[in-house]
């Protein structure tokens, strides 16, 4: 058996054999395996696909190619929630403090931003001194007392993964279901967890803009996860402009704060607590959607999700100061005032432009290796459905960056369509995904 002939066999359109599977991503982490062969199967795996056996056992051996998070000591319900990326989806430093006030357990590993898509480490991180880089025992003992962690991939969880995902971004091959699926779930699985609820974004800002390739997605993850013995649910959120108002790391910490203290944009909210809703309804800790979305309301307007997430942030060396006064956060050198050209209601605000922008002044990476301004991003004065007056501000830009104004100007018009026609603002909720292939319209 060698690299070149597996390659080979899978540019072919042929199974691989567990076994085979096995030797190259043992060989990969291992060192025996060199990138540009990898790069090359992840190629063919790319353009042939993986048959469901494959993708089932390629989640397995990523698995198994490093230790898991033993979390046995806890006798609570372990669940947490992953998102496919969009833009200014900051649901997990919601979510995760919320779900913990209700008595379960959220072990949450996160990542990093690349590209238009922002990553939940680099948004916590914009909170000076917060450590997400815990070991396996310190994230567990801090799930076992305060109920929730936000921490990175660890070197010994899932290796295979974190190298490959590397490589995927490099050579374009990140929009791969299978490998998509294993990765997700290699991570997840990992976590010792009981429960998965996953928010697979459609639109323009996501992965995938058509519902019959997230539908597909969806269908590997839940069939792969049951092989595993994991209840997982799917919800398909829409990703056609941003979720919320905010798009950069501090920016959308400083929004998820006005949320946990009942002051949040209503699609965030909607969002939060529907997938809130379904990890009640799953560990049946609620028999309905209607009781559960009831009952995390309450936690959420109460403050004591918000005290919860000082806590968090406390426990991981995080300065609360700056949750508890975001005014006293250092802010750009420059902010940019963008006002609308006409009258009208806005109809469009492209996600994948927005998000492109605020990678652009900086919230973002363009490479792994690129350095990302905490403090900088768009904040939206204005949402799909909302009247705005000529003159009226559409967004402000925050930024470092010596970009001109004009060039601002223009990116942000063309992002955001204003139409003389009345618009209704749209339901961020688009479906549920069911076991049998199909999908509900619309989940609640």
């Amino acid at each position: 058996m060698n690299a070149l002939q597996l390659i080979t066999k899978k540019q072919a359109g042929n199974e691989l054999t567990p076994d085979e599977i096995s030797y190259l991503v043992r060989g990969y982490v291992n060192g025996d395996i060199p990138d540009y062969q990898m790069s090359a199967f992840l190629m063919a795996a790319y353009y042939q696909e993986m048959s469901p056996e494959e993708t089932y056992q390629l989640t397995k051996i990523m698995l198994e190619s490093g230790e898991r998070v033993n979390t046995s000591s806890i006798p609570g319900i372990k669940v947490d929630k992953h998102s496919t990326g969009g833009v200014g989806d900051k649901v997990s430093i919601v979510l995760a403090p919320l779900i913990a006030c209700v008595g379960l357990y959220v072990p949450m590993i996160s990542g990093r931003a690349l590209g238009h898509s922002g990553g939940t480490l680099d948004k916590l991180e914009s909170i000076p001194g917060i450590n997400t880089n815990l070991s396996v025992d310190e994230a567990v003992k801090q799930l076992s007392k305060i109920g929730a962690v936000f921490m990175a991939q660890t070197e010994e969880l899932v290796p295979a993964d974190k190298k490959m995902y590397a490589l995927r971004d490099a050579t374009s091959t990140v929009k791969s279901i299978p490998l998509i699926t294993a990765s997700i779930l290699s991570k997840k699985i990992a976590e010792g967890i009981d429960g998965l609820v996953l928010d697979v974004k459609v639109g323009k800002g996501a992965f995938y803009s058509r519902q019959q390739y997230a539908l597909k997605l969806a269908n590997s993850l839940i069939n792969v996860s049951e092989k595993f013995g994991l209840k997982t649910s799917v919800l398909f959120t829409a990703m056609d402009q941003p979720l919320g108002k905010a798009v950069g790391n501090w920016l959308e910490i400083k929004e998820s704060i006005d949320t946990l203290r009942g002051n949040g944009p209503k699609d965030f909210v909607d969002v939060v607590l529907a997938l809130g809703s379904e990890m009640l309804v799953q560990t049946k800790q609620e028999k309905t959607y209607e009781e559960a979305l009831k009952r995390l309301s309450i936690k959420l307007q109460s403050g004591e999700a918000y005290k919860k997430l000082l806590e968090i942030v406390k426990s991981q060396g995080g300065k609360t100061k700056f949750i508890e006064n975001p005014g006293n956060y250092p802010e750009s050198q420059r902010k940019i005032v963008v006002r609308s050209e006409r009258s009208g209601y806005i109809s469009t605000i492209d996600a994948l432009q927005i998000g492109t922008l605020a990678m652009d002044v900086g919230a973002g990476r363009h490479k792994m290796t690129d350095e990302v301004d905490l403090k900088a991003g768009v904040m939206l004065n204005k949402k799909v459905g909302d009247y705005v007056e000529r003159g009226e501000e559409l967004a402000t830009i925050m930024t470092d960056r010596q970009i001109e104004v004009t060039e601002i100007n223009t990116r942000v018009w063309n992002a955001i369509e204003v139409t003389k026609l009345k618009v209704l603002p749209p339901n961020p909720l688009l479906g549920y995904a069911v076991k049998d292939g199909s999908c509900r319209w619309p989940p609640f």
